[in-house]
């Protein structure tokens, strides 16, 4: 029985961040299981994973950028439509302005930004709701897009495509898988385990009793297992293809941005300006510039979202980006973001895109129509929060609480009580 409570305790309702990375990932690991099962066993092999990856890596970007508006207490609802007017300037700047394709997607980064400091200007030095700001970017980019392009498809140079396309390529001996993605998946299983003995370092350092040893093997061992398994699904693909270099992009911004949102007096800005603008203000958070920054730095991950489907496609086109920002919305949610702002992390985010591909993968592999997919995605979003903030309500087990409890700012220690001069009017009044 004390096994079973210590396995309560520090694997699933603990304090660690690691915890919680560990139960996110074991819920994404159960859907899974659950489509291998019904899809019979098309899910996990590999040209499908690869496939899955390549399809949502623009998604996952955006719900990067989208995590860190969310919880700055806003919303934008132009990344679709920034991502494709993006898209459309660099596939014509290389095929009418002859700009090559290394230029063409600095230039792509430039127009992100110039677009994010639009908006970011009349967010937060105008006091225009993003959600306004954003409605209007939509319908104004969206316009540009189909202007630029006159409604037709513009085809982009094989260099371009990489990004989109392109694969870890083939190097070493013949070992019958890619030996690139097998070191990334190694790499990768080493800073698990040094991350965990890291954690437990930290925590002896500041006098906190870390989680049992048991525990803390069980979940590198559960760790290391994915990483493994998903390395060698990777690497075993058709001859040609492996890890996504799509792939690799994201996954450097997901460690570049999870280590800014967490570790970085500019991350903590932003929660602090989502949990109460108005203390943080006064704490001496510059507002102004924390607004104008989560707008700008979203505008230019759907810029560089719109050029990998741009490259992934080999052209750009007067429908890409329709409905983006509902997905990458959808994804920041679902990870645990809360409506309100101040609650959310990127590796949250990226669990919760990865749950909306794996159901939209797992539906389409077992025939269902792309209608009800949209219908069954709908409800699983709406029926997934409503269920976990009635049981938050209720007083019981919430998922998504007890999932991202110890990512939150005020898990970190416990309430300060109250100063004394404070307590003695409390008690004067019970008294009398």
């Amino acid at each position: 029985m004390s096994r079973l409570k210590d396995l309560q305790k520090n694997l699933f309702g603990g304090t660690t961040s690691n915890a919680r990375q560990f139960g996110m990932i074991f819920t994404l690991v159960a859907i899974v299981v659950l489509f291998q099962i019904l899809t019979d066993g098309l899910t996990l092999r590999s040209d499908n994973l690869i496939a899955l990856f390549q399809q949502n890596s623009y998604i996952l970007i955006l719900a990067i950028g989208m995590l860190m508006v969310i919880v700055a207490g806003h919303i934008d609802l132009s990344v679709g439509s920034v991502a494709a007017f993006a898209g459309i300037l660099v596939a014509k700047s290389m095929t009418d302005w002859s700009l090559p394709w290394p230029v063409a997607i600095l230039f792509g980064l430039l127009v992100g930004a110039a677009i994010g400091a639009w908006q970011g200007f009349w967010v937060a030095y105008i006091g225009v709701p993003a959600f306004i700001v954003t409605l209007a970017g939509m319908l104004l980019f969206r316009g540009g897009n189909q202007y630029i392009g006159n409604a037709n498809t513009i085809p982009v140079p094989e260099g371009f495509r990489t990004i989109g396309s392109g694969f870890l390529p083939e190097f070493g001996p013949n070992t019958g898988y890619n030996n690139a993605t097998l070191l990334l998946g190694l790499a990768a299983a080493v800073a698990v385990v040094w991350r965990e003995f890291q954690a437990r370092k930290t925590r002896r350092e500041m006098d906190a009793d870390p989680a049992p040893m048991w525990i803390s093997v069980l979940r590198m061992a559960v760790m290391v297992g994915v990483i493994v398994f998903a390395s060698l699904r990777f690497a075993s693909g058709r001859v040609g293809t492996s890890f996504p270099i799509s792939g690799i992009i994201l996954l450097v911004l997901v460690i570049a941005y999870s280590f800014y949102t967490r570790n970085t007096a500019g991350g903590r800005h932003i929660y602090a300006v989502g949990g109460n603008s108005r203390a943080a203000e006064l704490s001496g958070v510059k507002l102004k510039r924390v607004n104008f920054f989560v707008m700008m730095n979203m505008s230019v991950l759907a810029a560089l979202a719109g050029m990998i489907f741009v490259a992934r496609s080999a052209a750009s086109g007067p429908q890409d980006g329709n409905g983006w920002e509902l997905d990458a919305i959808a994804a920041v949610f679902i990870g645990g973001a809360a409506v309100s702002g101040g609650i959310g992390t990127i590796s949250g985010s990226i669990v919760g895109g990865l749950v909306m591909a794996v159901l939209n993968n797992g539906l389409q592999l077992m025939g269902v129509g792309t209608d009800r997919v949209q219908i069954i995605k709908g409800l699983v979003l709406l029926l997934a929060v409503a269920i976990d903030v009635y049981n938050k309500s209720q007083g019981r087990f919430s998922v998504i609480g007890s999932l991202m409890r110890p990512f939150r700012r005020d898990d970190s220690a416990p309430p300060a009580s109250p100063p004394d001069a404070e307590r003695e009017p409390a008690k004067a009044a019970v008294s009398g």
